[in-house]
């Protein structure tokens, strides 16, 4: 095992290659301004990881619609009032000869009222006295990733993650639990599916040739089917609807427990599939060098960088100079992170993972 391939370009349906194999996976820092718009953090954050070696650097989830917000402090793309802030963003990146994306995202029934969310729920089932959303309104926020994804593309970014994971919008749909409809998205996995489908195609209609889309999807709980995402998965491959899927995972090497894939890893289910030109990454507790080369010899074409990144901000050129690299043990004390350049915004989100920070520390 070598880690010198983790440092090999990678070639992309459109646009770009990415100059190594590292991505910065997208997350949710909690540090923009109380409107969505970029506050001083998020570029210190952006800036931080642009001079990091990264191929390939994804924002946080930034809301396609106000009423999609599901954090306070949610970046936001849903309005042009964010365009100075995410062009600042898009610069600094291509400053340092990265490539970058805006994660796009709308919360579904998980929207907050008391930050000023909509609950949009699939089903009329989920949300206590809240009837699902009409098909028009379903196609209205469909809308509203394609013109979040245009407004990407006009700040200077070279792509979008379309935020198919974690139970968010697009996930909830997927999900026979969560999407009882009756309507054209609803019922068969063609038709649960036909949501992010449509986001797809139609960021690629508007956006062109060039322009680079990424799917994040997750395979976990909210009442997904590992055979269904199985198969939608090999869908998008095979028509090449995608330049990279970015497969969420809280263990790279979690094994499935029970039913079709009993003692196969998630991970293998999907690298063995043929994709194409479509790229796989993975993310999901790769904190070590190791690790990192591991996950290419596992099929991964690329990997995710999210705990170890806020660990340590430069992990790719800390791989590279030391191929032992590995990362600081969790939890960690405040002023660790403080010292490594992360903002309190930043700090106060990571204590809410109770294995991050240490209880107590200041």
């Amino acid at each position: 095992m070598s880690v010198n391939n983790l440092f090999e370009p990678l070639m992309l349906l459109h646009g770009p290659a990415m100059r190594n194999r590292f991505m910065m996976a997208p997350l949710t820092s909690q540090q923009s301004e109380h409107d969505g718009t970029a506050s001083e953090f998020d570029h210190l954050w952006i800036e931080q990881l642009a001079e990091s070696g990264y191929a390939f650097i994804q924002t946080g989830a930034a809301t396609v619609e106000a009423g999609g917000i599901a954090f306070e402090r949610q970046m936001g793309i849903h309005s042009d009032d964010h365009l100075p802030g995410l062009t600042r963003m898009a610069a600094a990146i291509r400053r340092q000869g990265g490539l970058s994306a805006v994660q796009l995202h709308h919360a579904g029934h998980r929207a907050k009222p008391l930050l000023g969310g909509i609950p949009a729920p699939a089903s009329g089932n989920t949300v206590p006295g809240i009837k699902a959303i009409t098909t028009e309104e379903v196609e209205r926020i469909r809308d509203s990733f394609i013109a979040a994804a245009k407004r990407a593309q006009r700040a200077g970014f070279d792509g979008v993650s379309v935020h198919g994971a974690f139970g968010w919008i697009l996930s909830e749909f997927m999900s026979p639990h969560l999407n009882d409809r009756k309507d054209k998205y609803g019922g068969s996995l063609e038709n649960r599916a036909r949501f992010t489908v449509e986001v797809i195609e139609g960021i690629r209609r508007v956006c062109g040739p060039d322009f680079q889309i990424g799917w994040r999807l997750s395979v976990e709980r909210h009442g997904l089917r590992l055979e269904e995402m199985r198969d939608i998965t090999a869908d998008f491959f095979d028509r090449e609807l995608i330049d990279y899927l970015d497969l969420a995972l809280w263990d790279a090497a979690q094994v499935v427990r029970e039913g079709t894939y009993q003692g196969k890893t998630l991970l293998s289910i999907f690298t063995g599939l043929p994709r194409k030109g479509v790229r796989l990454g993975a993310a999901g507790k790769i904190m070590s060098a190791r690790r990192a080369a591991e996950l290419l010899e596992e099929g991964c074409d690329f990997v995710l960088i999210a705990r170890a990144g806020i660990l340590q901000r430069d992990f790719p050129l800390q791989v590279k100079a030391n191929p032992l690299f590995d990362s600081a043990q969790l939890p960690v004390t405040a002023e660790y992170l403080r010292q490594g350049g992360l903002s309190e915004r930043f700090i106060n989100t990571m204590r809410g993972w109770q294995t991050f920070v240490k209880p107590g520390s200041l």
